[in-house]
């Protein structure tokens, strides 16, 4: 099988083993050699997370600024408050939960004294601007062309982000798997692998069931205001979980979410406008799920948890998860960006999180088109009997 055909996910489970077994025997100067590759590719990424900032959430603005008046402000502002509210609950959760199964410091370790080892050589790749000039400039940009309907920025705004989608369809996700190993090899090489992968373990569960917890809340609130009965509705929603958990993908889910809503006795004109909407700005499973990973990577490195910080950055977040559809690999790299700005996470930070998202991926995108469902049950409710664009 060429490695091409392997999914991402295999790659880098498969990166995660390699990493771990290879560092339990390579010698010094193999490991400086990876070492010296992860610095120059942090520089790189470095350079390209205002690019990716630019280039997908400016397109993304000024798409969702167009479209149909109230209907569009009432499920973009019930899809943005279910997202905030998932990261909320994802903070609190995992910090009530995650300090009994993490012992504070591990990765920590494991990172200090992997730094002992430095690279042969290093390029500095300086970006072209820093990250929240480029979230501003986006925001700028984004509410510029919508109100003004600027067809030549659109169209313009629109070819860049093929133009960042496809770096990095090319030159990023394939060498993800290779940067995710070569950080497990540095762990492994220091003896503080296996405790980091057991926390992995715990995690995922712990993520698991506060996914499912969600749904079940989602579906209360939308049968209480719809007046339907919300675990029949959550049932019959399974097949849309489920296609998604295949999938890994919102938008090819589509369909299937569209079908089970309208068997849910929402109106035909509602399920057509609201499905393929939150497919894209209602991502509320994936902010849960990286909002876990950061509080858990934070624990295990030492750093200080702040509910202010947080608060920033769960709101910055559901912005951001509005570009997120239109980036291969997922939402982890839409929230680059912020997660290197308001919690300060370095290079080999956001790879380990790249690392614990993906194993998770196909989990997130059912938790958000699932909640798409109960979304339309609202809305539906609110707006159903007017007429729809």
């Amino acid at each position: 099988m060429k490695l091409s055909k392997i999914g991402l996910l295999p790659r880098v489970i498969i990166a995660i083993i390699l990493g771990v077994v290879c560092g339990m025997f390579f010698p010094e100067w193999a490991v400086r050699c990876f070492i010296t590759f992860n610095s120059i590719f942090s520089h790189f990424l470095s350079f390209l997370i205002p690019l990716i900032i630019v280039g997908l959430v400016t397109p993304a603005i000024a798409d969702i600024g167009k479209g149909a008046g109230k209907l569009l402000l009432i499920t973009t502002l019930i899809a943005y408050g279910d997202t905030v509210f998932s990261g909320f609950l994802s903070f609190f959760t995992s910090t009530g939960v995650f300090p009994s199964l993490i012992s504070t410091g591990h990765a920590a370790e494991a990172i200090a004294a992997g730094e002992e080892l430095q690279p042969f050589f290093t390029i500095e790749i300086p970006p072209l601007l820093d990250v929240m000039s480029a979230l501003i400039a986006a925001f700028v940009m984004g509410l510029g062309i919508s109100f003004f309907e600027s067809s030549t920025l659109k169209k313009a705004f629109d070819e860049f982000r093929d133009i960042i989608a496809k770096t990095i369809a090319v030159a990023l996700i394939p060498i993800l798997p290779i940067f995710i190993f070569s950080i497990f090899l540095n762990m492994s090489y220091t003896g503080q692998a296996w405790r980091v992968i057991n926390v992995f373990v715990a995690i995922i569960g712990v993520i698991f069931v506060m996914h499912i917890l969600l749904l079940v809340f989602q579906y209360c609130i939308a049968g209480a205001i719809s007046r339907r009965n919300p675990f029949k509705a959550l049932y019959n929603m399974l097949p849309a979980y489920f296609t998604a958990l295949g999938t890994s993908s919102s938008a090819a889910t589509i369909p299937v979410t569209l079908n089970q809503v309208k068997r849910n006795g929402v109106t035909d004109g509602i399920a057509g406008f609201v499905v393929p909407l939150c497919a894209t700005i209602h991502l509320s499973g994936s902010t849960m799920k990286i909002t876990a990973c950061a509080v858990a990577l934070m624990l295990m490195q030492g750093m200080p948890i702040d509910l202010g910080h947080f608060t920033a950055f769960i709101l910055m977040l559901g912005v951001m998860m509005v570009a997120a559809p239109g980036v291969p690999g997922g939402a982890i790299m839409a929230a680059l960006g912020v997660l290197q700005t308001i919690l300060g996470f370095n290079a080999d930070q956001q790879a380990v999180m790249i690392a614990l998202y993906i194993t998770m991926d196909s989990f997130g995108t059912a938790c958000n088109v699932t909640g798409d469902g109960a979304i339309a049950l609202i809305v539906d409710r609110i707006y159903g009997k007017r007429q729809v664009p």
